[in-house]
C-alpha cells in the first residue's frame, strides 16, 4: 500500500511541478486528481496574488474621459511599482549594465508567469465563464485554478464587432457575446453563407488540452472543448490566457496574450513568435498542435479536430479577415492626425511618436505596424531568475503587434506583463532610450487613446 501511495504521490507532483499534460487513469482516478488539485489550488492563487500585488498597483482608476469601443473605461497611469530608492527619470539615465548589477529592473518588466506557470493551459477570466454557461450551457471554467487579473484591467466584454464589409452597420454584435445560440441572427444579412459558416466553426467547441472527455481533464464534466472564439470573444480578445506550446521545458514558455482578431486583413505575421505567414495557416495550426500544447500523441487520445483546409480552414479564415478596426475618427486615411479635431497634447504626443520616441520604426504607416519581427533583447537588464515557475531570460523575437485600436487591448505586451499604455510607455523608454520628459510621456500616451 505504502509503495501505490508512493506512486500516485510522484505522479501528482510530477504533473503539477513540471507542467505534465496527463495523469494516467492507473495512477489517479479523476476524483483523486480533482481532490488533490483542488487541495494545493489556495497555494498557487495566493502565490500568484502576491506577486502581482508586488508588482503592481492594480486599482481601479480609469482615465476621465477615455473609453474603448463599446464604452468600458480605459485604466490609466503607470502601475509598474518601481524599486526602492529610484525615480524612472533615474533608471531611464541608466545604462542596461548598471541596472542590470544594481538589480533595479523593476518586477513589472520582467516576464509574467502564467496565474499557476507549472500546471499551464486556458485559464478564461469569471465573466467569460458566465456569460458562455449562461448562453450555451458550457462550461469552461476549471477546477484546478482561476484567472488571476481583476475585471477593470482587462477588456470590454463583450466587445463590438465592426466589418470591413459593412462598416454602415457600426456594432453588429448589437452588445451580445456571439455564441452558437445567436450567430444565425445576428450576421444572416451582413455575411455570404460562406462567412457564415466560417463563423460557426469559430464558435463551436472542439476538444483541447483541457477541456475534453478524458479524465485528465480540468473541468468537473466532460467538456465538448473550446471554441477559438472562447478567447478571441466576439473576435477581438478577453484576456483569457495560456502559455505557448512551442517552447519546451515548461519553465520556459511565455503567457500568452490573447491578441485581438481586429484587422488580421492587414497583417503578415501570425502567432507572437511562429511567424506563420497567413491566417489560414495559423487557424489551422491552432486546432492542430496550439490546443494540445504541440503534443500530437495527446491531440489524439482527447478528440484532436482536423479542419479541411479547402473548405473549413479558407471559410473560418476569411470571417476573420473581415473583422474591422474600431473606428478612429481623429485619423485621417493615411493614419495621421487631423488637426481640426486633435487636441494639442495629442498632435504633440503624434509628433513624438514619429520622432523622438521611435515608435514609428516599428509601428509605421495607417496601421501602425511593420509586419516585421524584433528582438529587444529586455535580458541586458536584468539577471535570469526563476518566477513563480516561470524562468525569467531572454524572450527573443516578437512580432510586432498592430497599434491601431490598442486602448482596447489591455494588458500589453505578448505575456499581459503591462497593465497600462503609461506602463508602456515607461518599458519602452528604458529599453529604447529615448529620454522622454514626464510631459512627453503624457503626450505620446495621449496620442495612443487616439487611435
Amino acid at each position: 500500500m505504502l509503495k501505490i501511495h508512493r506512486k500516485r504521490l510522484f505522479v501528482l507532483v510530477t504533473a503539477l511541478f513540471a507542467g505534465a499534460a496527463t495523469i494516467a487513469a492507473d495512477d489517479m482516478d479523476f476524483s483523486q486528481l480533482v481532490q488533490s488539485t483542488q487541495k494545493e489550488k489556495p497555494q498557487f492563487a495566493k502565490r500568484q496574488q502576491d506577486l502581482l500585488a508586488a508588482r503592481y498597483d492594480l486599482s481601479n482608476r480609469p482615465v476621465a474621459g477615455v473609453e474603448m469601443a463599446g464604452g468600458k473605461a480605459v485604466q490609466g497611469g503607470v502601475r509598474v511599482r518601481l524599486p526602492n530608492g529610484v525615480t524612472w527619470d533615474q533608471l531611464a539615465a541608466m545604462s542596461p549594465e548598471d541596472i542590470q548589477a544594481k538589480g533595479l529592473w523593476p518586477a513589472g518588466f520582467y516576464p509574467l508567469p502564467h496565474p499557476h506557470h507549472e500546471a499551464g493551459g486556458m485559464v478564461f477570466p469569471k465573466f467569460a465563464i458566465d456569460e458562455t454557461r449562461r448562453q450555451t450551457g458550457r462550461d469552461i471554467a476549471r477546477f484546478d485554478l482561476d484567472y488571476d487579473l481583476p475585471d477593470h484591467m482587462l477588456p470590454k466584454f463583450p466587445a463590438p464587432i465592426f466589418l470591413t464589409t459593412r462598416p454602415d452597420l457600426g456594432d453588429v454584435s448589437k452588445g451580445q457575446l456571439v455564441t452558437t445560440q445567436n450567430y444565425w441572427m445576428l450576421f444572416k444579412d451582413a455575411l455570404n453563407p460562406k462567412q457564415l459558416d466560417g463563423l460557426r466553426l469559430l464558435l463551436t467547441p472542439f476538444p483541447q488540452q483541457q477541456f475534453n472527455a478524458t479524465d485528465d481533464r480540468r473541468s468537473l464534466a466532460p467538456s465538448l472543448g473550446v471554441a477559438c472564439f472562447d478567447c478571441h470573444a466576439n473576435g477581438h480578445t478577453n484576456a483569457a490566457t495560456h502559455t505557448v506550446g512551442d517552447i519546451r521545458p515548461n519553465e520556459f514558455r511565455h503567457r500568452i496574450d490573447t491578441p485581438s482578431l481586429r484587422g488580421v486583413n492587414i497583417q503578415r505575421l501570425f502567432g507572437s513568435q511562429r511567424a506563420l505567414k497567413t491566417v489560414e495557416d495559423f487557424t489551422e495550426f491552432e486546432q492542430r498542435a496550439a490546443y494540445f500544447d504541440g503534443d500530437p500523441t495527446t491531440a489524439a487520445k482527447k478528440g484532436v479536430n482536423t479542419l479541411n483546409r479547402a473548405d473549413q480552414v479558407h471559410a473560418m479564415a476569411e470571417f476573420q479577415e473581415l473583422l474591422d478596426f474600431p473606428p478612429a475618427p481623429k485619423l485621417t486615411p493615411l493614419g495621421r492626425l487631423d488637426p481640426k479635431k486633435a487636441t494639442a497634447a495629442e498632435l504633440r504626443g503624434e509628433a513624438i511618436f514619429h520622432g523622438k520616441g521611435q515608435c514609428a520604426v516599428c509601428h509605421g504607416g495607417p496601421y501602425f505596424t511593420d509586419n516585421l519581427m524584433h528582438n529587444l533583447r529586455t535580458e541586458r537588464f536584468f539577471k535570469p531568475k526563476m518566477i513563480n515557475g516561470r524562468f525569467a531570460s531572454a524572450d527573443g523575437p516578437i512580432k510586432t503587434f498592430t497599434l491601431r485600436g490598442i486602448k482596447d487591448s489591455p494588458p500589453y505586451l505578448h505575456d499581459d506583463r503591462l497593465m497600462t499604455l503609461d506602463d508602456v510607455v515607461e518599458f519602452f523608454n528604458i529599453v529604447l532610450g529615448t529620454g522622454l520628459t514626464a510631459d512627453e510621456k503624457k503626450d505620446l500616451v495621449a496620442f495612443l487613446y487616439t487611435l
